[in-house]
């Protein structure tokens, strides 16, 4: 049955069938390479052994996938029109649940705790709705540290801020809070073709190894995750014209001395320690 739920003809049938169009509300694209689907589900190495959270399984292509290889599937699907085909298509599995609720609204601790327990190791295997891919991960990542792994397509803009490294045109505070958290490697480019119905952008799927303590540490993190906010607020202005918004001026010129470091210098410059060394010197001395 594997490789059915995504191919381009059953997901046209399926929508004609049931009077349903992909919904933008919804940030709706369904993937119908077979080959992708594969790939996608390869990086992320789960076993039986492992249980996968996916956020938004639209009609199962993905699903069908993990069903097959991991030990249990629990998928959020906002859109209540989807249920009954995803519990119809997926009817040969048993390892598999369907939640109707927003990723954002729900306590996803508990949810593991409750159904997902006795599993080596939780992963996040999804095909990511547009329009909510940053606050999905950036809230899943200060929620819970029980998600070790995730494996998410997204649109390739995204993907590459997440990913970015120092010193290139991708590198922001995205790349800082999520690598605060997580090393973020990008798998593969994926191209607009491939959907229905067809997006504006291309994508990539990208893997995040969640950290079991960050590489550094900051004393307080809600500092921190200001902090990188504000030293980026306006890309082409050095660090110190950037702060000088939020802070003392006083203030911000003795931090960079004492932690040497060049006022002169754009945020993209720095990496990770930097922005927590001047996270601290804050949380020390506000």
């Amino acid at each position: 049955m594997q490789g059915k739920i995504g191919s381009l003809s059953f997901v046209n049938k399926e929508l004609e069938k049931n009077n349903l169009q992909a919904k933008k509300k919804f940030g709706q694209n369904f993937l119908t390479d077979q080959n992708i689907l594969t790939s996608i589900v390869d990086v992320a190495c789960a076993t039986k052994e492992d249980a996968v959270i996916e956020i938004g399984p639209g009609l199962g292509a993905l699903t069908e996938h993990l069903c097959s290889v991991c030990g249990f599937v629990l998928a959020y699907e906002i859109d209540k029109d989807l249920i009954p085909l995803l519990e119809k298509n997926l009817a040969n599995f048993n390892n598999f649940k369907v939640i109707n609720e927003d990723i954002l609204k729900v306590d996803i601790n508990k949810d593991i705790d409750e159904l997902l327990s006795g599993y080596k190791n939780i992963y996040v295997v999804s095909n990511l709705p547009y329009y909510i891919t940053t606050p999905i991960i950036l809230g899943l990542l200060s929620q819970t540290n029980k998600i070790k792994r995730y494996v998410m397509m997204m649109q390739l803009e995204v993907a590459d801020r997440i990913c970015g490294k120092p010193s290139t045109k991708d590198y922001n505070a995205l790349s800082l809070a999520v690598g605060y958290r997580a090393l973020a490697t990008k798998a593969f480019k994926v191209p607009r073709t491939v959907f229905v119905p067809q997006p504006n952008v291309d994508s990539a799927v990208i893997k995040l190894d969640v950290y079991d303590t960050p590489p550094v540490k900051a004393v307080d993190e809600d500092v921190f995750f200001k902090l990188i906010r504000e030293c980026f607020t306006q890309r082409r202005k050095t660090l110190v014209n950037n702060l000088n918004l939020f802070y003392d001026k006083a203030f911000i010129n003795k931090m960079l001395e004492d932690l040497n470091i060049n006022p002169s210098v754009r945020a993209e410059a720095l990496i990770l320690e930097d922005f927590v060394k001047m996270s601290d010197y804050i949380s020390q001395n506000k």
